[in-house]
């Protein structure tokens, strides 16, 4: 620890940090390398350039390794270090990270409403919300058309898979047996017909991030990870049922074999490919689904529909940024957070490469996606409990579930695994 602290310091040392012989309070943010970096640096310069001048501040980002940035920032925040102005962080940490933080005042009215939330503990805003994340199907609408004119074999194979009769529906109106009945519609096992080899496409790897996606059929089911008197509750007959629909998927042939090693990649690889018919992905899967270049087959036949069920929720968590309330210069801190609590700057950010959870940044796109996650943002998510160590949990339930969701072992005794983690980890 102590030699991370230090190199760390090193490196805060050569870039400058503190007041300079002018006046000006030079302020750090750590975060990890890649487009949001990017863009907050493009940012960081029209505040440096303009109110800045004013201000006498002068803000930087110090990119890291995108492999471990929050490990590095946990030995900092352990120590009480002012290296940095700033830390980045994120729904899954913000529980964790907010003893660390300066509670922030911001203009709650220009965000949407959830994905704001998911960075508030104990009624106190410790982090700005940046790139939101959600999930949505990606459909080829070809196909999807062509099943809704096929009634009858829609509804033999749906008795045949499910032992039940469903009619086929546009995706925006699945339930998850809707979900179950369109794979296997789109199954070459189940119909020789069908132009693509599989149906979907499942992320059941053993990994964090899958866990959030898993979380989605279980919201939609009407679970959480706690009861309504906030004891884990992974033990209930919604945390059964979910895990139960992709163990079906997976048990019944509908995703491929491979898919127990799944996650973004691959369920990206299926779809361009054109061997699944949809899939529940990340947003931010779509610009490359819908590319001619990097999607030839199916580009232009992509469609988007919000996650199954009767309130068609998806998980939501932001990238953010939080003052560190070590800093030595707080209240330098606090003001370039006034400067990106407006649309202005956050039209910069989204222009320059970056998203935004604020109606006004995001508004004038035209990309589908863009459109599709403001309907989602305003009134389609949900945000799992914050605990401090929200993101053990997710990894615990990964390690615990993945197994049984691809039919290996009990569901019952994966589920009290998971249950009993939760209660380890949450301390409840």
């Amino acid at each position: 620890m102590t030699a991370v602290v230090m190199t760390l310091a090193g490196c805060n040392a050569a870039g400058g940090g503190g007041t300079s012989a002018n006046g000006v309070t030079n302020l750090k943010l750590i975060m990890n390398p890649g487009p949001e970096a990017d863009a907050m640096s493009k940012v960081m310069a029209g505040y440096n350039q303009g109110p800045g001048t004013k201000d006498k501040i002068h803000v930087a980002v110090d990119q890291l390794s995108r492999t471990d940035t929050y490990a590095k920032e946990a030995t900092l925040m352990s120590t009480k270090s002012s290296d940095y102005d700033f830390y980045q962080t994120a729904s899954y940490y913000i529980a964790q990270h907010a003893q660390y933080l300066e509670p922030l005042n911001l203009n709650a009215g220009q965000y949407y409403k959830g994905a704001l939330d998911s960075l508030n503990v104990s009624g106190k805003q410790y982090a700005i919300p940046l790139d939101p994340s959600v999930h949505m199907v990606f459909y080829r609408t070809d196909l999807i058309n062509a099943m809704l004119k096929d009634k009858a074999t829609y509804e033999k194979i749906s008795q045949q898979v499910l032992g039940k009769t469903l009619d086929p529906k546009s995706p925006d109106q699945w339930t998850w047996d809707d979900y179950i009945a369109s794979a296997a519609y789109f199954t070459q096992q189940y119909n020789s017909a069908s132009p693509t080899k599989y149906g979907t496409a499942l992320q059941a790897k053993n990994l964090v991030y899958n866990t959030m996606v898993w979380d989605d059929v279980l919201w939609n089911l009407g679970g959480n990870w706690l009861d309504s008197s906030g004891k884990p509750n992974l033990t209930s007959d919604a945390a059964k049922q979910a895990v139960n629909v992709y163990r079906t998927i997976y048990t019944k042939g509908l995703t491929a074999p491979d898919s127990d090693q799944a996650e973004f990649p691959e369920t990206q690889a299926a779809l361009s490919s054109g061997n699944a018919a949809f899939a529940l992905q990340w947003n931010a899967a779509y610009d490359q689904l819908n590319d001619p270049k990097q999607s030839p087959k199916i580009a232009g036949k992509i469609g988007i529909a919000r996650v199954p069920g009767p309130d068609h929720l998806s998980h939501v968590h932001t990238l953010a940024v939080g003052v560190n309330k070590y800093g030595k210069h707080v209240a330098q801190a606090q003001k370039f957070i006034a400067y990106l609590d407006t649309v202005d700057a956050m039209k910069s950010y989204v222009a320059a490469g970056g998203l935004a959870t604020m109606p006004g940044a995001l508004a004038g796109q035209s990309s589908a996606s863009i459109t599709a996650l403001q309907g989602i943002l305003k009134d389609g998510t949900y945000s799992e409990p914050k605990l401090a160590r929200a993101f053990d949990i997710y990894t615990a339930l990964a390690s615990d579930l993945s197994g049984a969701w691809v039919g290996q072992g009990s569901v019952d005794d994966a589920l009290n695994k998971a249950n009993s983690d939760l209660a380890s980890l949450s301390g409840k």
